[in-house]
């Protein structure tokens, strides 16, 4: 039987923009290496499988495949997908809504608002499922360097040192010192399977203070070639983590603290990311990764 999918943008309130998500409806009926080879085909860099939740309470059951491999968490995937079920349950329904929308995830249950306005974008934003750790050292700036063609005075800024995060992936996130440097960036191999190569990561996480526009705090790429995405225009998993980097670098004091940060301009895919931070007696209590998404086309998937 043919199955219905949709493509979004998401992270961006325009269309061919933003970090592009493909979502199967009712996919039950597949296995493993049909969503894989389905991924595939799609070759974007995530695509979502939406199954019957295994809790009827909860909202869906979701998994999620990069061109190369499943992944237990990811950010887009989860917004772009709880912005679809939403508009797809309110559809013909006029005025402003908001919803909550539980997603199974392999990783945990994830619980995202989602918010509908007329004549703008859907937004939604979900409570990361799990709080960023410290996941140990990275490789040498000067490994670092040789891996994305930069130089070393070209790595880190302020007390901002190479870091790397977990919570349930893992990130490199290497700081850079200006918007000209992140931009000539690259991965070069060998030397990246040097510095980055079977260590667990999902890929290097690159940030810069030097932004674009006023309104973000900064300015990122996100490489990931070993699991099939050479450039992600917009990384929410990853922005889950970069909490981590501003409560470790930045020390904000305790209270809710909010960050955007733009992404995917070197792709033309210009996205933007809401980070929100609520820290208790110095640790983090919640973060909540959010974005707007736009729906782009639909079809069917033939057997």
């Amino acid at each position: 039987m043919p199955l219905a999918y949709h493509t979004l943008d998401v992270f961006t309130t325009q269309r061919l923009a933003g970090n592009p998500l493909a979502v199967v409806l009712e996919a039950d009926s597949l296995e493993t290496a049909q969503m894989q080879a389905i991924a595939r085909e799609f070759n974007l860099p995530e695509t979502v499988f939406v199954l019957k939740p295994l809790n009827p309470a909860h909202s869906a059951r979701i998994r999620i495949f990069t061109p190369t491999s499943e992944v237990p968490f990811a950010g887009h995937p989860t917004v772009g997908t709880a912005a679809l079920l939403t508009e797809l349950r309110l559809a013909g329904l006029p005025g402003n809504h908001d919803q909550l929308v539980t997603i199974e995830e392999t990783i945990g249950l994830v619980r995202v608002g989602v918010r509908v306005r007329e004549g703008l974008a859907t937004f939604a934003e979900f409570d990361a499922p799990k709080l960023p750790t410290p996941a140990g050292a990275l490789a040498s700036v000067e490994q670092i360097g040789a891996a994305l063609g930069l130089m070393t005075n070209e790595i880190g800024f302020a007390n901002h040192k190479p870091s790397r995060f977990t919570a349930g992936t893992s990130f490199a996130f290497i700081p850079i010192a200006s918007r000209e440097a992140i931009a000539r960036a690259e991965v070069r191999r060998p030397a990246w399977d040097a510095a980055f190569g079977g260590q667990g990561l999902v890929g290097a996480y690159l940030y810069t203070r030097d932004t674009f526009y006023n309104a973000a705090n900064f300015h990122a790429r996100m490489f990931a070639p070993d699991v099939g995405i050479p450039e992600d225009p917009a990384t929410g998993s990853a922005a889950v983590m970069f909490a981590g980097v501003v409560l470790t670098y930045d020390t904000p004091p305790d209270g809710t603290h909010k960050r955007v940060i733009e992404q995917g301009y070197q792709m033309g895919r210009p996205s933007e990311v809401s980070i929100s931070l609520e820290i208790k007696q110095g640790k983090l209590h919640t973060v909540r990764i959010g974005g707007s998404c736009v729906r782009v086309a639909e079809g069917k998937l033939y057997d």
